[in-house]
């Protein structure tokens, strides 16, 4: 996974040096990464719709061979055979997916590793003396709090520099180019990416970026489901008697499924934005494809 974030995190650089804002950085990796995934998540939501819909065949299999374990495994591998369809197939995109998703964690939440490149050993130099000098103690994100830490003491050094009889110039500039390295821009529209909201509760505007993301979470959920029910299809079957029976979509139950993980994933998001910093919550809500299905 590391190697993956490797490589998002030259994109994510570009783009930061493009905007000079980690904000809007990641507002576009995080569309670009959701554009990526489309294929992979069509591919997913196919292979969800022909394996419900294989779910009537199979069971008639076991029904008529219950009592035969040999007859019903051979029959099951030629039925997956005849639909060219892997037992396995939604399973690899799902796994994915995930290693994606925590790629993306760890860029983000390594950005001086990941994404800027910066030697491990300036990283823990300036670590340890953060650490040391009890500066942002209670940040469990070691290098998100060094950044910070790193812009602090950066604009201490600039005012250092400003007097006129200020001692060790040169050893003060030294440090300041080191202290730079470290730096990100995190400032988006007023509110410090780098802070944690459970560990800024005084401050209003950590609440911001959770907020809107449990608005477009809840705006987005309608909307699917929606459209689900516009386009969910059911077959009118008439018996000899003439009444009409309905007989449901075999994709039905594992939409209810999804449904359900659709509802799940938002919740837990959200406890995830209130112990982790901004910038990682910030990815969610520039997701437009995060509840895409397809028709």
């Amino acid at each position: 996974m590391g190697f993956i974030s490797e490589i998002f995190g030259y994109l994510l650089d570009w783009l930061y040096n493009v905007f000079n804002n980690y904000g809007i950085a990641i507002l576009i990796f995080s569309v670009i990464l959701r554009v990526i995934l489309i294929p992979i998540t069509i591919k997913q939501q196919k292979s969800m719709k022909k394996s419900a819909k294989l779910q009537a065949e199979m069971s008639e299999i076991q029904k008529k061979y219950k009592n035969n374990p040999e007859k019903l495994n051979q029959e099951t591998i030629e039925l997956y055979k005849r639909e060219k369809m892997s037992p396995f197939s939604g399973c690899l995109s799902s796994i994915l997916q995930i290693i994606i998703i925590f790629s993306v964690f760890w860029l983000v939440s390594q950005p001086l590793t990941y994404m800027k490149k910066i030697d491990k050993d300036l990283i823990e130099k300036y670590s340890n003396e953060m650490k040391e000098s009890g500066y942002n103690a209670n940040n469990s994100y070691i290098q998100i709090a060094t950044i910070d830490y790193a812009e602090t003491k950066y604009q201490e050094i600039e005012k250092q520099l400003e007097q006129e009889d200020v001692e060790h110039k040169e050893e003060l500039k030294q440090k300041q180019d080191d202290y730079n390295k470290l730096r990100l821009n995190m400032e988006f529209l007023g509110i410090d990416l780098s802070k944690v909201p459970t560990q800024s509760l005084n401050d209003w505007r950590v609440y911001v970026i959770p907020v809107l993301y449990v608005l477009t979470s809840i705006a987005s959920i309608k909307i699917t489901t929606a459209t689900q029910k516009n386009k969910q299809k059911k077959s009118i079957v008439v018996s000899e008697d003439g009444e009409n029976n309905e007989e449901v979509d075999p994709t039905e139950q594992m939409q209810q499924m999804s449904n359900s993980m659709m509802y799940m994933m938002p919740v837990m998001s959200v406890m995830i934005a209130i112990v982790a910093p901004l910038g990682l919550s910030l990815i969610h809500i520039s997701e437009p494809t995060r509840h895409l299905r397809i028709s």
